[in-house]
């Protein structure tokens, strides 16, 4: 990982009020669509990726059929460690949650990493 200088400051809370303002974000059309996922905030990724901003363990919307009954929820985990070490100020850690939220999300959709890549959200 690039040393950045000092790692920027920011408590669990404040990076958890960012994710769910990301969350919020998220066209209402979109929103309705999305059906058994929970969001969380972890501090760090697991250590065999520990750049790693979010992480989307589920199945997605695309890949459900009949037999999708009675599962657990999809989990979307969002990392405030390696976020913070990336950003230089407050305002790039903004940019970077929202891109993670949206990025994730799109995974609930069925939307790749090429194409989100392609997007702009990789």
């Amino acid at each position: 990982m690039a040393d950045n200088g000092p790692v920027l400051e920011m408590t669990r809370e404040e990076f958890e009020e960012l994710v769910a303002e990301a969350l919020d974000r998220i066209p209402p059309e979109l929103t309705r669509l999305m059906d058994n996922v929970a969001v969380f905030v972890e501090d760090e990724p697991p250590a065999d990726d520990p750049e790693l901003l979010g992480l989307y363990e589920g199945t997605p919307l695309t890949d459900r059929g009949e037999w999708y009954a009675g599962v657990l929820p999809d989990r979307i985990t969002v990392y405030r460690g390696p976020t913070l070490r990336m950003c230089r100020s407050r305002e790039d850690v903004v940019a970077e949650t929202e891109v993670t939220v949206v990025h994730e999300i799109a995974h609930h959709f069925g939307i790749d990493d090429a194409r989100l890549h392609a997007l702009g959200y990789g």
